[in-house]
Parts: C-alpha cells; sequence; structure tokens
C-alpha cells in the first residue's frame, strides 16, 4: 500500500508564510539601514561641513575684578564668528560671562582676552563658538 501525500506540490499556491515573512524583514532591514546610512551622512556634514570655528583655553590668570584668558581660535579663512567664554567663583556660582569676536582672513589666531567678572573669578571655561 501506498501512503498519500501530505506536502503540497513546488509552485503551485505561491510562497508559504515563512517565505514571505522573511522576505518583507528584508526589506524592512533594507529601508531601515538606508534610512540609518542617510542620518549618519546628514550629522557628518553638518559636524564637518558646518563647524568653521573652533577653539580653546590655553591658559587664564585670575584678578581681583576679571580674569585674562589665552585663547586659540582656528577658522576658515573670511570667516567671522564669537566664541563665549564665562568664569566661575570658587562657590561654583557664575561671576562673568561674555562673547569675543574674530574675523579676518587669518585661519589661527591667538589672542588674550580680559573677562570681567563681579566677583573673584576662578577659572576660564569655553562654552563654545560660532560662525556668523
Amino acid at each position: 500500500m501506498s501512503t498519500a501525500s501530505t506536502k503540497l506540490p513546488e509552485g503551485r499556491y505561491g510562497r508559504s508564510s515563512d517565505e514571505r515573512a522573511d522576505h518583507r524583514l528584508k526589506i524592512a532591514g533594507a529601508v531601515l539601514g538606508t534610512l540609518l546610512l542617510a542620518l549618519i551622512g546628514y550629522f557628518a556634514y553638518h559636524y564637518v561641513g558646518q563647524n568653521k570655528i573652533s577653539g580653546e583655553v590655553i591658559t587664564f590668570e585670575p584678578h581681583k575684578d576679571s580674569v585674562s584668558i589665552h585663547l586659540e581660535v582656528r577658522k576658515d579663512a573670511g570667516t567671522s564668528g564669537y566664541c563665549t567664554v564665562r568664569s566661575q567663583a570658587a562657590d561654583q556660582s557664575e561671576v562673568g560671562r561674555a562673547d569675543f569676536r574674530f574675523g579676518g582672513s587669518a585661519t589661527r589666531i591667538d589672542k588674550v582676552v580680559t573677562l570681567r567678572t563681579t566677583a573673584p573669578g576662578t577659572t576660564a571655561e569655553l562654552l563654545g563658538c560660532h560662525a556668523d
């Protein structure tokens, strides 16, 4: 006696549900991967392409009512902008904050700026530099 086969003939009734699910997962993975690459490219462009001014505090010297800050600023030629600097007292309260402008054709600027404070400052912190 022969037994009847319970397996459906191949190709006659379309894909199985497992094959359809696998196909949908592949499409979803490809779409999500493309979106992730686009997002990384967007942030990389704005980080590298739009960051035209950067700076750092080299040294600072506190005085009674001011802080002398030696800033080094690097920028694209012809770009103008500003750097924001602040100073804090020993109790971590902010005693001074100011924006210092930079422009011209130089790509590297070493400048000593004076930040006036309301009390003796113990720190000098560069908060950031921004292009106009």
